[in-house]
């Protein structure tokens, strides 16, 4: 288990400081898929990730998830909304057994008077703001097939990790829609899919060029795919 010391934001403090942290925070320990907090409850705690892993998501009005991140420890969750005064804009759910600490808000701001605490505390929400751009920038942008390509090569091993429900929600897909993409996929022989479900890459550049084009190439029959596209019978 990670201390708050581990914590890049704590890590500067004043021994007097951290010790008035430890003492007032609140130590909790979680099992997997255990509810941390719901979108639109109130904050009045920093939660700091201690030990395990957590996601970020929100409900759809049809009751869909849409997983916006994951942390592993040693990370702060939740810190913007907690600044900004503002109900939490996502839920945090456990996904593995693990531990927070639980910081009242009034002992964080205490510490804004600490200039390397609020030059740690903006490092911390600016590079959420990164993780944010990057979602923006896959959902409007990227079209399914473009995501999973995208996934393929930058943590191939994940595919390995999770059931295929879990990684259609970090991509907000269907599952129906997953198991398509990877069907044609390896009809296109761009991927191999061993036992054990360890996927195997044999064309990273078309990969590439899937998240370039935001589509799968299919050339199967490049001359009837022409003809087509071209309405040439």
């Amino acid at each position: 288990m990670y201390n708050l010391t581990d914590i890049q934001l704590f890590s500067k403090l004043s021994p007097n400081y951290l010790a008035e942290i430890k003492q007032n925070a609140i130590l909790k320990n979680y099992t997997k898929e255990s509810i941390v907090f719901y979108e639109g409850d109130k904050v009045e705690y920093l939660y700091i990730l201690l030990e395990g892993t957590v996601k970020l998501y929100k409900t759809t009005p049809k009751g869909t998830q849409i997983q916006i991140n994951r942390f592993d420890a040693p990370v702060i969750v939740g810190e913007y909304a907690c600044f900004e005064s503002l109900p939490f804009p996502v839920s945090c759910e456990f996904v593995t057994d693990g531990k927070m600490a639980l910081v009242h808000f009034d002992y964080i701001l205490k510490n804004l008077e600490n200039k390397q605490f609020s030059l740690e505390l903006i490092k911390s929400l600016t590079s959420k703001i990164m993780v944010l751009s990057a979602l923006i920038h896959k959902e409007t942008i990227l079209s399914s097939e473009a995501k999973v390509a995208k996934m393929l090569i930058e943590n191939v091993e994940i595919f390995t990790k999770l059931k295929y429900n879990e990684i259609a929600s970090i991509l907000n897909l269907t599952p129906e829609t997953l198991s398509r993409i990877f069907k044609k996929l390896k009809k296109e022989q761009i991927i191999k899919i061993k036992t054990g479900e360890h996927i195997k890459i044999l064309n990273y550049d078309a990969l590439e060029e899937i998240i370039e084009s935001n589509k799968v190439k299919n050339c199967t029959d490049c001359l009837a795919h022409f003809k087509a596209e071209m309405g040439i019978k």
